[in-house]
């Protein structure tokens, strides 16, 4: 296989998922506005982000030994196949009258189960088909897809619901998802060559096999770094982000879904337009700028703004600025990682590494709602606790709690992410670790073809 084919492969394969996800993120669309119709409370669509991520981060610590021991191509096939029937399911139950937020809160459970595997698998493949050179490239038109299916998918999804209905929009999700798997079935992917860990990591132990990935971590002072100061972004995101965003946006603007329309969509264009630029550019020369001084700038331009900001304007810029990096973020922390790695234990590795960074998020889920319901927006109250020291910065009121939540999550972020240069294992991660033996163009040619 060279280089051409491995492109053609690798961009087949995205164009089938980035469809996958587009159908899935309409029938998520779907079902929460069905599930808060249901019940008229926030907590109920929190929860269902909780289960998902609970069940992704505790199934990748050891998901990876299995992506490395069978046919990943299988793997991503199984994964979308699990998916599909999952919302099958939630069309069987919703068709005869018995679906139930219960069920909605299973389904995100099993969800993450089946992206615990693909997650991993998918970002091995990747290494198989495509030069190291290119990689960041690659990583960034994955998040762009990303990126296009969450912002095509509340504008589709409407449209649908009033034509066809939440089952028609299940319908399609089924649609979707077979056509993902049907691209991945006429690809051929290669097997990865083995490496020296790849041969240990065989003859270890069971127990040795399932923490293989977290002691090759834990003995490598860069990556550990890296895993950190990515499990606390994902924490601050969760905190803010995705935990009070809506919330606050609503709070602070009388309750103007308008203007809360207008946020997230400058989210989804700061975050496509991120994509792009980050598909032409190819990213910095050294990925840790990326990760460290990009993200960076990220958290001092979105979370400040968004909680200094009080007016839609001002909200609007901030969440543009602030998702426009996420892109260049992503894709230099996996491509780090992809580089390092060698391919044949790229599941066990990355499975654990990404089930720890997400690991934070469920947990900013839960502490978001108590932080900003119980302490921090009746502190900022007229007359409140806190309204002395931030009130003259963020104002009070409705929202204003929540705002200072962005202020101290833009602080956190700054520190975080400057504060990752001063460790020296962390800021030459790239050069103090060898890289991985190239897997494509130079050993793809010896390895047997995996497919049907």
């Amino acid at each position: 296989m060279n280089e051409h084919d491995g492109l053609r492969t690798f961009l087949i394969i995205w164009f089938g998922q980035t469809i996958s996800m587009l159908g899935t993120a309409m029938t998520s669309f779907a079902l929460t506005i069905w599930a808060y119709d249901q019940t008229g409370k926030a907590t109920t669509l929190a929860l269902q982000g909780f289960f998902m991520y609970f069940s992704y981060s505790l199934v990748g610590l050891v998901s990876g030994v299995w992506v490395d021991r069978w046919d990943r191509r299988r793997v991503m096939i199984l994964s979308d196949l699990g998916a599909a029937l999952i919302t099958l399911g939630l069309l069987g139950l919703y068709s005869t009258g018995g679906m139930r937020i219960g069920h909605l809160y299973a389904a995100q459970l099993l969800s993450g189960v089946f992206s615990a595997f693909q997650s991993p698998a998918n970002s091995a493949v990747m290494t198989l088909l495509i030069p190291r050179k290119h990689l960041v490239r690659a990583n960034g038109l994955q998040t762009l897809g990303q990126n296009t299916s969450q912002i095509l998918s509340p504008v589709f999804a409407g449209l649908l619901l009033l034509a066809i209905g939440l089952r028609g929009v299940m319908v399609i999700d089924l649609t979707t998802a077979l056509f993902a798997i049907g691209t991945l079935l006429s690809m051929r992917i290669p097997r990865p060559p083995v490496s020296a860990e790849g041969q240990r990591a065989l003859s270890a132990n069971r127990w040795q096999t399932f923490t293989f990935g977290l002691r090759y971590i834990a003995q490598r002072r860069g990556l550990l770094g890296m895993m950190v100061v990515y499990m606390l972004i994902n924490l601050y995101a969760g905190l803010t982000w995705f935990g009070v965003l809506s919330a606050m946006i609503l709070s602070r603007s009388g309750g103007s879904e308008t203007t809360l329309s207008a946020v997230q969509s400058a989210l989804g264009l700061g975050g496509v337009l991120g994509g792009v630029i980050l598909t032409v550019w190819g990213g910095p020369k050294r990925k840790v700028h990326g990760m460290l001084g990009i993200a960076g700038i990220s958290f001092l331009l979105g979370d400040g703004i968004l909680g200094l900001g009080q007016t839609p304007a001002v909200w609007i810029a901030g969440a543009f600025l602030g998702s426009l990096a996420v892109p260049t973020l992503i894709s230099s922390n996996r491509s780090i990682w992809q580089s390092k790695v060698p391919s044949d234990i790229q599941g066990r590795v990355l499975g654990a590494a990404m089930a720890l960074q997400s690991i934070t998020t469920p947990i900013g889920y839960l502490v978001a709602g108590p932080l900003a319901d119980d302490l921090l927006e009746p502190a900022m109250r007229a007359g409140g606790t806190f309204t002395s020291v931030f009130g003259p910065i963020t104002g009070t009121g409705p929202g204003a709690g929540m705002a200072v939540m962005f202020l101290l999550t833009s602080l956190a972020g700054c520190l975080t992410c400057f504060g990752g240069y001063l460790i020296r294992d962390l800021r030459n991660v790239e050069r103090n670790l060898p890289d991985a033996p190239e897997s494509v163009l130079t050993r793809q040619a010896e390895a047997a073809p995996v497919g049907d």
